[in-house]
């Protein structure tokens, strides 16, 4: 029987991602609109991406030629945000490389899922590609607390406790588990989608999942 989303049992959506990543954004709202017309419920991983990343063994940023990097971080961010209708700035953020530890901590000290978590996710990663907003600044993140109703002081105060940390840190470990390795990366029953160009399918899956692989590859350090 084919039951309507009100009918069905909740399902949680995975979301690995980190708070500074451009496809996140681009796929933000797009994500939560999905969660939303499908009755799932959106789980927030914040992760500390360049850790994750390399333990997998993709390349960093900076070992990428430019052709790779014009085209991925710059032409596709470019398409993207066009089709997708989200205003970004067109260049690789000012503090782009700046520490978003403390970015991070304020999505966490909200929890994990709800309409609070997902602001504050969305609102993080819309200052940084449209406003070029400094993730490790803390007035700047004050701000954007005070913006969504909080109170930034107690929220900033939650978002450095250890046990903030001690989730971030968890997060990771549970993307490496997970075989992630970009940003973002979504996981649906066991069913691992990466990139918000990816949400299409993963929408498809939601209403009728894909036959389960069969696919098998050589061990990559045999070939």
């Amino acid at each position: 029987m084919d039951l309507t989303p009100s009918l069905r049992p909740m399902m949680d959506l995975t979301y690995y991602y980190s708070a500074h990543s451009a496809f996140a954004y681009l796929g933000s709202a797009k994500v939560m609109q999905i969660c939303t017309t499908h009755g799932l419920t959106l789980v927030h991983r914040p992760i500390a991406l360049s850790p994750v990343v390399e333990a997998q063994g993709s390349l960093p940023f900076r070992a990428r030629t430019q052709a790779h990097v014009d085209y991925f971080f710059g032409r596709e961010i470019e398409r993207w945000a066009e089709l997708r209708d989200v205003p970004v700035v067109s260049f690789r953020p000012t503090y782009h490389d700046a520490d978003y530890t403390l970015a991070s901590g304020m999505i966490l000290a909200l929890g994990d899922r709800g309409d609070q978590v997902d602001a504050m996710a969305h609102a993080i990663l819309e200052a940084h590609w449209r406003d070029d907003a400094d993730l490790s600044d803390v007035p700047t993140l004050r701000a954007l607390a005070k913006g969504l109703g909080h109170d930034a002081d107690e929220l900033l105060a939650r978002a450095r406790s250890e046990e903030v940390a001690a989730q971030y840190a968890a997060n990771s470990q549970a993307a490496l588990v997970a075989s992630v390795f970009g940003s973002p990366t979504y996981v649906l029953e066991g069913e691992v989608f990466y990139g918000q160009d990816r949400l299409e399918l993963l929408e498809r899956a939601i209403a009728r999942p894909f036959t389960p692989t069969r696919w098998v590859n050589p061990s990559v350090e045999t070939t």
